[in-house]
């Protein structure tokens, strides 16, 4: 298994305006122009923010999360469990890292811990995640359909995923 782990930064452009040579009106150019640099930086990822992890599966699944089929998009797989947690928040069940999945960026994170080492979290369908490290409580993100699945390390170094216990879910779902 290759893990690919590190922080990827963000690199950020920077635009300049000029109102040189323009006559009247500058003051509203230059209202327009920091109202769309503000709307930029807003839009643009926070430069601490983890980038994708890959994972290697040591099962091979047609249908993954994220894939397209006739014209719907996965959003779980087998060994994922999910629960219509009705726009409820997901909290850390302990101090970790959030990242987005390799391959669908969008709609997956993984979740490691150093408390936990030998196993990844893979959490599909939350909104307004909450990327990079998180502390035991602090809210990930909120969904309706939220699927869960529980990754162990095999001794190859690739990933297997394993049915969570039910203790360890609720711990997703509970803030403490």
């Amino acid at each position: 298994m290759r893990v690919t782990e590190g922080k990827q930064g963000v690199q950020r452009g920077r635009t300049v305006v000029s109102d040189r040579g323009q006559g009247k009106g500058w003051w509203g150019r230059g209202l327009l122009a920091l109202v769309l640099l503000g709307g930029l930086a807003s839009c643009s990822a926070p430069a601490d923010a983890p980038g994708p992890r890959n994972v290697t599966l040591s099962q091979k699944w047609a249908l993954q999360p994220g894939d397209r089929l006739a014209g719907y998009e996965v959003q779980s797989g087998l060994g994922d469990i999910t629960l219509d947690i009705r726009g409820n928040r997901v909290f850390m069940p302990f101090d970790g890292e959030v990242q987005p999945a390799e391959g669908s960026e969008n709609l997956c994170v993984i979740l490691s811990s150093p408390d936990v080492p030998a196993y990844l979290f893979r959490l599909c369908g939350l909104r307004q995640v909450q990327m990079g490290d998180r502390a035991q409580g602090d809210p990930i993100g909120s969904g309706d359909s939220v699927a869960f699945a529980t990754l162990r390390r095999q001794a190859d170094g690739t990933w297997a995923m394993v049915e969570p216990a039910k203790e360890l879910i609720a711990q997703f779902l509970d803030q403490p």
